[in-house]
């Protein structure tokens, strides 16, 4: 298990993720953020416990996404798959999402400011490429949900432990030490 504290003068968040069944326990006191938190959970196959209370929307999304995003990067097994890619159609909406959760951050956008700010506090924070492609649809709703199922079901796509490390380069380790 894997859990992340995020707390400051305008959010405070606990995030636990585990490898488990996508069971979820979220409260943020935002009904769609949840919704779209407990379908990323389902989808991902990752036990997801998080509780947040935020001054701002926009504030306790992007915090949320960044404790979301540092627990995917620290439950990576080192032998991951590390490759996700996934489509997700929902009534006239089809999102495609392909991902690396190899260490370096980039994100490709969606057309929603606050979903679009999550996505790419996750990817930071992840350490992984995001890219994310609304293929059709119009409805708001529908391209972000589907989004989070797909990223969701990439995210399980790349959780797979494959015995060996994805890499020409080999394990890669990164160190940070206070002097």
């Amino acid at each position: 298990m894997t859990v992340v504290v995020r707390e400051t003068s305008e959010t405070n968040i606990r995030c636990e993720l585990t490898r488990g069944s996508g069971r979820a326990n979220v409260a943020t006191g935002q009904p769609f953020l949840d919704h779209m938190l407990v379908a990323f959970s389902r989808y991902s196959g990752l036990d997801l416990t998080l509780q947040a209370t935020g001054d701002l929307q926009h504030h306790l999304i992007e915090d949320v996404a960044i404790c979301l995003g540092a627990a995917i990067a620290a439950l990576l097994p080192a032998t991951a798959a590390r490759y996700g890619d996934r489509s997700i159609p929902m009534d006239e909406a089809l999102v495609h999402c392909a991902l690396d959760l190899g260490g370096r951050p980039f994100y490709r956008p969606l057309p929603s400011t606050l979903y679009d700010h999550f996505m790419r506090s996750l990817s930071d924070n992840a350490k992984a490429t995001l890219h994310l492609r609304v293929l059709r649809g119009t409805d708001r709703h529908h391209i972000v949900e589907a989004a989070f199922k797909a990223l969701g079901l990439a995210v399980r796509e790349a959780f797979v432990d494959s015995g060996a490390v994805f890499s020409t380069k080999g394990s890669v380790a990164l160190r940070v030490e206070e002097r």
